[in-house]
Parts: C-alpha cells; sequence; structure tokens
C-alpha cells in the first residue's frame, strides 16, 4: 500500500488543475484530506469571504458520473471532493492513488454545523420535505442554540420556482448553503446557482437531512468501518434501494477489477496512479 502524502490544501479559490494533491479513482477527483482538514479548509473560504463548493462522492455517484456529462462537469469544477463510501477509499488504494480516509457528507455538515454556531456563521438549508426539515431544524436549535439559520426551504417545488428560490436564499445572506435534495437534482442546482447565490461555502447533503430529523438512521459506527452502511440503508428501505443498489455496486465493482486488470497488463505492472 502507497504511503499517504499529507500536503497543505491550496487556497480559496484555486482551480482543479492547480490542486497537486488530489487522487483520481476511476477518473473521478479526489481530495486527500480527512474531517478536520476538511472543515479547516471551509473555514478558511468563508473567513476570506471566497468561494467553494464541497462533493461527496460515493459509488453510486461516480458510476452515475461515467454516463452522465452533466454531473461530472459540475464535480469537477468543485473545490472541495471527498470520499464520502468507504468502497471510493478501498479502490483508491487498490489503484495505487491512496486518499487517507472517507469524509462523509453528514459528517462534514454536522462538523460545519458546530463550527458555524462557535462562529457565527449564517447558514440556509434546502431540501426534504416541509415536515423533516421542520423537524430537523428544531434539532438543530435544540444542539446549537446559538447557531444562525438564515432560512430554509423544502425540496419539493417545480422547475419554474427555482430562479425564485435561488433569489430569496440569496436575499438571506448565507455563509454556509446546505442542499438537501437527491442527486443529481443537488448537482445541478448548485452547478446553475451555488457561485451566484453568494455564500462562500455550499455543498450537497442529501439525505442527511432525513437522519437529522431523525427519520432514518445512521448505521452503527462498526458498520460504518467496515465499510456497510450502504445495509445498514437497505435493511431500512429495501423497496426503494434494492434494485439501484444492486445495479451500482455491481457496476462500480466491475469498473474497480477492469481497472485493476488493466494496470496489470501496462508496462511494468504498475497500478493507476502509482
Amino acid at each position: 500500500m502507497s504511503a499517504t502524502r499529507q500536503r497543505p490544501l491550496p487556497q480559496a479559490n484555486a482551480t482543479v488543475r492547480s490542486r497537486p494533491d488530489r487522487a483520481h479513482v476511476l477518473g473521478c477527483p479526489l481530495d486527500r484530506v480527512d474531517l478536520e482538514r476538511a472543515v479547516a479548509y471551509c473555514e478558511r473560504v468563508i473567513e476570506r469571504r471566497g468561494f467553494a463548493q464541497h462533493m461527496a462522492i460515493n459509488a453510486a455517484k461516480l458510476v452515475a458520473m461515467r454516463s452522465d456529462s452533466q454531473l461530472r462537469e459540475a464535480v469537477e469544477r468543485c473545490e472541495l471532493i471527498t470520499a464520502d463510501g468507504q468502497s471510493i477509499v478501498w479502490a483508491s488504494r487498490l489503484l495505487g492513488d491512496p486518499l487517507p480516509c472517507r469524509v462523509a457528507g453528514i459528517d462534514l455538515m454536522r462538523a460545519l454545523l458546530s463550527r458555524a454556531a462557535a462562529r457565527g456563521f449564517r447558514v440556509y438549508i434546502l431540501g426534504a420535505s416541509r415536515e423533516t426539515l421542520a423537524l430537523a431544524v428544531a434539532r438543530i436549535r435544540e444542539e446549537h442554540p446559538t447557531l444562525t439559520i438564515a432560512g430554509f426551504h423544502d425540496g419539493y417545488y417545480e422547475d419554474a420556482e427555482e430562479e425564485r428560490i435561488a433569489a430569496e436564499i440569496a436575499a438571506a445572506r448565507p455563509d454556509i448553503l446546505f442542499v438537501a435534495i437527491s442527486s443529481p437534482r443537488k448537482e445541478y442546482f448548485l452547478a446553475r446557482h451555488g457561485r451566484r447565490i453568494g455564500a462562500p461555502f455550499v455543498m450537497g447533503v442529501g439525505g442527511a437531512i432525513d437522519v437529522q430529523a431523525g427519520i432514518v438512521r445512521r448505521a452503527p459506527l462498526a458498520m460504518q468501518r467496515l465499510g456497510l452502511e450502504w445495509l445498514f440503508r437497505l435493511a431500512q428501505e429495501p423497496r426503494r434501494l434494492a434494485g439501484r443498489y444492486a445495479r451500482t455496486n455491481a457496476r462500480f465493482g466491475a469498473l474497480v477489477a477492469a481497472e485493476v486488470v488493466r494496470a496489470r497488463l501496462r508496462p511494468g505492472g504498475r497500478r493507476a496512479g502509482a
């Protein structure tokens, strides 16, 4: 296994091309950071009133990127990209371009909520149903009494309303925007509006608001470390997730296996990224 490289993150607003410490897994760029360094980077962006978008990558999104050019472009434009799934970390190591650990979107969101409460950063949440969002906001306020929630809006709106909602978010002047809409809709929203809204830091958080609201339970830490968080979610929502997991997990495994074979057939038998 290759040694993990730990170099400082570049300054906020650096382009993807200028980042020297990114791994690549099946063509997808990923930053070599742990949670602490990711939070520090986000805080630095907000303090300097720059701009950064975070993207969390799991196996399903990586597979989708290969056939969705709009999604791929949205990912590659992001200033901070982390491995949301343990399978991505394992694949990076197997392919010789190792990541130090996963930085799950929900963990980054929760860490930033704590930091925002301590530093006085304003937070806006877009997404989930009205009922779920109300529960999540109530819990967040209970956990972080000093946090300023600049506003929130559910994710069930018509396409024709999108411009108005983006304008409302901009008017609320948030420092952090969390978008809790399913993929790839949240990626498309942030690609269109993320830089125009004016929030220094934006990120998609998907189903993290459902967990925050207590609607969905998160896997125990032991299952997370074993890369079995997907199995815990499947047990909770088998009808909705079974088909998707079967397709994406199988496809991801096949892509990694094919890349390993190609790497071994290259002159010298070097792994990709080594």
